[in-house]
């Protein structure tokens, strides 16, 4: 087994209270004293608070880890509540940051906690990872972990990523220039409706703590250089099976270098939604009218999918642009559409969380149909 070099120098050394609350941590050769005066010095940046980064929060707060910033723009939702752990009942409503720092405070008074109520787009991303050491992806989009994984390319930071959905899950870890990245992984977006995601599909909670779990026992690791690390493999989990397996991933030597950011569907957001076939398109939204009344494109109109899919010709003529959520409702309602022998509609892959990563504005309710 090949061991990790450490990331970060060793702080300071411990107090007697540090010394007492770590001290499980202390009594493991691969970690002990230094690799914990490692952990606290070190900064680590969760991107995103919900199913994998609720849990991610509490166990990075729990062993230790010195700043812990969280970047997430949304709010707690009674649906969360299932899995995202760092939140309760008492806090549907709130800033999933707030919510999420005050969990880890309560657990742990002596991290810093950094709390950046954005989304995480191409205008700021760099300027987030470049403070800190390592970073978590906990996000649940193909737009978001490219714009992840580039900007980590480029400043130089590792990063551990996990995903989940149903009763699978899995994490590996990417560093740029020392291993494969996720553009090893994934080098193109899977086409869009092609992967549903947790909301549309499900995802059972134990399976965002199992993963979120093995995602900090690798922060750990990278941190400490203890162990051998993720880089190079891919963890496969199979709830249902109770299996892991492990996939070897290596860098492809054709791929093109990073050299900028680009949020895949984001970028092209803005101009597939300012013209179609050159004329300016009516904006449809397919999603339910609660979620349109929460993040509406301005001037879209709500369309419900199984409103289109009963009867296509539901949609006003002239050049249309349909998005859903992140792609996989409206390319439903674009398939039926286009069958009906229509050419001048389109569909926004990435749907709205593209738009927003783009800068996009939402509003509230626009128009319903």
């Amino acid at each position: 087994m090949t061991p990790n070099a450490p990331l970060v120098e060793p702080g300071p050394e411990l107090t007697d209270e540090q010394r007492a609350r770590y001290s499980r941590h202390l009594l493991l050769p691969e970690i002990g004293e230094v690799g914990q005066r490692r952990l606290l010095a070190a900064r680590v940046l969760v991107v995103g608070a919900g199913g994998l980064g609720s849990p991610a929060l509490l166990y990075l707060a729990a062993a230790g880890f010195g700043t812990i910033g969280v970047v997430d723009d949304d709010v707690v939702d009674a649906s969360n509540l299932q899995r995202q752990i760092a939140h309760g009942t008492p806090d549907v409503g709130r800033a999933k940051v707030d919510s999420a720092a005050e969990a880890v405070r309560r657990l742990n008074p002596g991290v810093v906690v950094r709390t950046h109520r954005e989304r995480l787009t191409a205008a700021n991303a760099l300027d987030l990872v470049r403070g800190y050491d390592l970073v978590l992806d906990g996000s649940d989009t193909f737009a978001t972990r490219y714009l992840v994984n580039d900007a980590c390319s480029l400043v130089g930071v590792p990063w551990v990523w996990g995903a989940v959905l149903r009763f699978d899950g899995h994490v590996s870890v990417f560093h740029a220039g020392h291993g494969p990245t996720y553009r090893d992984l994934f080098p193109t977006a899977p086409p869009p409706g092609t992967v549903p995601g947790c909301g549309e599909a499900g995802v059972l909670g134990g399976v965002c703590g199992a993963v979120a779990s093995t995602m900090v026992t690798e922060a750990v690791k990278v941190v400490t250089g203890a162990g051998r690390s993720l880089l190079g493999r891919i963890l496969v989990h199979d709830a249902l099976a109770m299996t892991w397996r492990e996939l070897p991933l290596r860098p492809d030597p054709r791929r093109e270098p990073v050299t900028g950011l680009d949020t895949l569907p984001a970028v092209q957001a803005r101009a597939l939604i300012a013209t179609v076939g050159g004329a300016a398109p009516l904006v449809v939204d397919v999603r339910e009218p609660v979620e349109h009344a929460d993040s509406a494109i301005p001037g879209s109109l709500n369309v419900p999918l199984a409103g289109v899919l009963a009867d296509p010709g539901i949609l006003p003529p002239g050049p249309l642009v349909l998005h859903c959520e992140r792609g996989t409702r409206s390319a439903q309602a674009l398939s039926a559409v286009l069958a009906t022998g229509r050419t001048d509609v389109v569909h926004l892959e990435g749907g709205v969380v593209a738009w927003r990563a783009a800068g996009g504005p939402v509003v509230g309710t626009a128009n319903a149909l």
